[in-house]
């Protein structure tokens, strides 16, 4: 707006008021979060804090590397984990139990079929029951992506192989299990905000591991690299009609969470011994 000739303009120094001239306080930063509450974020991302089942579904591809040999993809990958969430009331308040079965699927890379056999081998699917976890808070590592959230898991592996190299010379690749699980869950701010137990949340997951025992590798240098994605669903109903087909038709108790605790957790390197004793 003009004003006439002569008079002040509305914003004249002369005009303003002393608390319109005088800095503002700065804002009070907020206290970062506790490794309890962020932990009861993750499990609000993760599972649901009225225990009930909360299904992943994810999808990717599985990637060969060995030395001097271009990587190759082998395998597409299709999976779901099924989980409940458990107060832990022995180890305190902020402790929780994750009560989940999974199961994993290696497909034609081209078609997404379902595979049964790879180069005259019967292919050996992920049937994981159980796959526990005992959550305590510490320090989720947490990543500020505008409106949303990141929790990063990066969980290193290394232990005595299930599959000894003396009793498992073409399945094993060494005495010692070791593998890369990298884990990110991904929550809307404005979600975790707000009171609901349970979040939207996407995923994404990649894992270096070496050979799996039913491809028969031995202890050929190199290995494989799993990098998939995926999401909470609203149901285990939501999972794609082939995959629950397949699941009924073979395990039908994938379709949901363990009721108990249970150890040890099952692999795919244990499954396979399962199946495939030694004295």
């Amino acid at each position: 707006m003009t004003t006439p000739a002569g008079t002040p303009s509305e914003t004249t120094p002369s005009e303003t008021t002393p608390s319109e001239t005088t800095p503002s306080e700065p804002p009070i930063p907020a206290e970062p979060p506790t490794p309890a509450e962020l932990l009861r974020s993750l499990a609000r991302t993760r599972a649901s804090l009225d225990g009930e089942e909360v299904t992943y579904w994810w999808s990717g591809d599985v990637y060969s590397w060995a030395p001097d040999e271009p990587y190759q993809r082998l395998f597409g990958f299709e999976g779901l984990n099924v989980a409940r969430l458990a107060q832990d009331a022995e180890a305190g308040p902020d402790a929780y139990r994750l009560l989940t079965r999974e199961a994993a699927f290696y497909l034609d890379p081209a078609t997404r079929e379902i595979l049964e056999n790879w180069q005259d081998r019967p292919v050996v699917h992920v049937w994981n029951d159980p796959a526990n976890q005992k959550w305590r808070p510490f320090p989720v590592p947490v990543t500020e992506l505008g409106g949303q959230v990141c929790f990063s898991l990066e969980i290193p592996l290394a232990y005595p192989s299930p599959l000894p190299v003396d009793r498992y010379p073409d399945h094993s690749a060494g005495d010692t299990y070791q593998a890369l699980e990298l884990f990110q869950f991904f929550a809307d701010r404005a979600d975790l905000a707000g009171p609901a137990p349970s979040v939207p949340a996407t995923m994404s997951w990649s894992r270096m591991s070496p050979w799996l025992p039913w491809m028969a590798q031995g202890q050929r240098p190199g290995g494989l690299t799993f990098h998939c994605r995926g999401r909470k669903l609203g149901s285990y109903g939501e999972v794609p009609e082939r995959t629950r087909a397949y699941i009924a038709d073979r395990h039908p108790e994938f379709a949901h969470a363990p009721a108990e605790w249970s150890e040890p957790n099952e692999t795919s390197w244990t499954y396979f011994r399962k199946l495939h004793p030694v004295p």
